[in-house]
């Protein structure tokens, strides 16, 4: 497998092609009960090791450009083929707003195939439970416009396996990544790892998907998305504190410079996608070795790679 063959593959993909290949990711999640490889699975939580490079991807929504630039720098498919130590981590919103973003899904879950226990797609917004999905959601659309009427047949099958994907993935002491915010009212790293049971009659799941950090605030308040909260450092502190992490990784904000780092240096947001509607100058990914030791977000920031 190389970038330029899976793109490729993705641009010429029939609908079975499509049904086909979610279907085998879906039993590879069946067979992640509890274990993905060497990786300890929790719930939905995934359970990192101290070693090894990690290359963490933000928001893709389409961008199939960006998606390629990302794997061809990282050489993620050579080292991972070569029996290197490296996990890829998608932090959700692989699609919508974006005109390629049947072809993103295939190339990520072809990815997941090709190296199940390398590869973690944690969920994003716009994978979420449909009484809070992301709006607008035109990725159906999009399957309509590449399949025509067996993209809706595509688009059933989709749906249903990104609803499978993580909710997070923490490596202890360290850090923990996933999609939006922190979940306010968590008590222990139980309410992260099953946050997807409890929903909708406890809010984690939501303000994991949806929330944002504000700077200059304390507490929380509703979101101007119309879910999820926005929150201040306190609730960040609070939370790092019970999951027993120095400082998170997320996505789901746009930032003009690829990345920003709020909450006195404890929270990083990765933009990896680029254009329309967006219009940010840079996106941004991570690379980072999980052995060494990171206190706060600056320790890492070196690592990460503008384009």
């Amino acid at each position: 497998m190389d970038i330029d063959s899976l793109v490729r593959n993705s641009l010429r993909a029939e609908s079975e092609d499509f049904l086909n290949l979610i279907n085998r990711v879906n039993q590879i999640l069946d067979d992640e009960y509890g274990a993905a490889g060497r990786l300890r699975v929790r719930g939905r939580l995934v359970y990192l090791p101290n070693h090894g490079e990690a290359i963490v991807i933000g928001d893709i929504h389409g961008d199939l450009s960006s998606l390629k630039h990302i794997l061809s720098e990282s050489a993620f498919i050579e080292k991972a083929s070569a029996g290197r130590d490296i996990y890829l981590i998608f932090l959700g919103d692989y699609g919508d707003r974006g005109f390629y973003s049947p072809e993103v899904y295939y190339v990520v879950l072809s990815l997941k195939e090709s190296f199940p226990e390398r590869v973690i797609l944690l969920q994003g917004n716009h994978e979420g439970p449909e009484d809070i999905l992301a709006y607008p959601h035109d990725l159906p659309y999009h399957l309509k416009r590449k399949f025509g009427q067996e993209g809706l047949r595509v688009y059933r099958e989709l749906s249903g396996l990104f609803r499978r994907f993580y909710t997070a993935a923490i490596l202890e002491g360290k850090f923990m990544a996933l999609h939006g915010g922190v979940p306010s009212e968590a008590e222990s790293l139980e309410d992260v790892a099953f946050a997807y049971e409890k929903h909708p009659l406890k809010s984690h799941l939501e303000e994991i998907l949806w929330s944002d950090p504000v700077d200059g605030i304390s507490g929380k308040y509703p979101s101007p998305r119309g879910a999820g909260y926005i929150f201040g450092e306190d609730v960040t502190i609070n939370f790092l504190r019970i999951v027993g992490v120095k400082f998170l990784i997320r996505g789901h904000e746009p930032a003009d410079n690829g990345y920003k780092i709020d909450h006195g240096d404890k929270i990083l947001t990765l933009f990896s996608r680029k254009g329309a509607p967006y219009y940010n100058t840079h996106a941004a990914y991570l690379t980072m070795d999980l052995s060494a030791e990171y206190g706060v977000v600056s320790d890492v920031k070196v690592f990460i790679r503008r384009f």
